[in-house]
């Protein structure tokens, strides 16, 4: 992990990204799906960012709409200090080369029709990055090696190569065009458990090797999130909850989502797993096509009180840049 700089490559301000639900002949819009429902965080050159949450609380939505696969309903995103959030579809090109994107599914992100070098090629044809052949072929060479695969492996195609290998390509596919920062949307989690290591280990390597690479690590994992982050933020149906240091979240979790998600996490000691205590929550994650009113959280909370349901808590700091949202913290 590099060491957290002062320098923001990203800001994101008040985000939030609707899908709208139509019924009829005429495709009438009757409601919202609010998959993101006002998210703010910055993200600093050369750190790695952790952003955790149960499947469906808006992890891979806020990565597609910083990316702009999505162009948001609301709100701002600052890359690099400008403005990307409306910009039109000819302008992202730019934008693009300097941010990435790892898919989650090394099986389907990956062409199955395209050999393994022309898909790590691409970009660089793409964003128009090498003069000649000869430098297309020593850049896609040295990506190969990059990722430890054999450059001698560029004329196979995807389904000659297992998970772990398809998901290598995935990455070197990211760094073709030397971009400034990565979003992973959960890289390792359709992986076995004994290559999960493997690919988190290359991420830091490469992030310790190129100055100023910035990651946004989305994951459900928090063991994994750990590992590879220097801050740790915590969403919830379409909001963030808390966001700080990645120790200072595992050590002193404040929101009581986080502590719940965390007492989930299996310990290797079979005395302290069996003394800790566990959090279960009540009931089922609310549709974000319905949420409830106040704070998100408040129907499952086991610290709630009649308020948290009329307020919205904002996200502010408690100390030391530990951010969270909660009426009783």
């Amino acid at each position: 992990m590099n060491q957290q700089q002062n320098e923001a490559v990203l800001d994101v301000k008040d985000l939030k990204m609707y899908f709208p639900v139509t019924r009829g002949i005429l495709r009438r819009k009757v409601a919202d799906v609010k998959a993101i429902d006002g998210v703010t965080f910055k993200l600093n050159r050369g750190e790695t960012l952790g952003l955790v949450g149960e499947s469906g609380c808006g992890k891979t939505t806020v990565g597609r709409s910083i990316i702009r696969l999505y162009r948001p309903t609301a709100g701002k995103i600052s890359f690099n200090g400008k403005d990307i959030t409306s910009l039109p579809e000819k302008s992202l090109r730019d934008i693009r080369k300097n941010i990435s994107f790892i898919f989650q599914d090394p099986y389907s992100s990956l062409d199955p029709r395209q050999s393994a070098g022309s898909i790590v090629g691409e970009p660089l044809e793409i964003h128009h990055w090498v003069g000649s052949r000869s430098e297309y072929n020593d850049r896609v060479e040295q990506l190969f090696r990059l990722v430890g695969l054999d450059p001698s492996m560029s004329n196979r195609f995807p389904h000659e190569f297992s998970g772990g290998q398809r998901q290598r390509i995935g990455i070197a596919r990211a760094l073709a065009c030397e971009p400034s920062m990565i979003v992973c949307d959960e890289p390792i989690s359709a992986l076995d458990v004994s290559i999960q290591a493997q690919i988190i280990n290359l991420l830091e390597e490469l992030q310790a090797g190129i100055k100023g690479l910035t990651y946004l690590f989305i994951a459900h994992d928090l063991s994994v999130v750990r590992h590879i982050s220097d801050r740790v933020a915590v969403m919830y149906l379409g909001h963030i909850v808390e966001i700080t240091k990645s120790r200072e979240l595992y050590k002193n979790p404040l929101h009581p989502y986080t502590k719940a998600l965390l007492s989930a996490v299996p310990i290797a000691d079979p005395f302290i797993e069996e003394k800790r205590e566990r959090i279960i929550l009540k009931g089922e994650v609310p549709s974000p096509l319905n949420p409830p009113s106040g704070c998100s959280f408040h129907p499952r909370c086991f610290q709630a009180i009649p308020e948290c349901s009329q307020v919205i808590p904002p996200l502010r700091d408690v100390g030391g840049g530990h951010e969270v949202a909660c009426l009783r913290v």
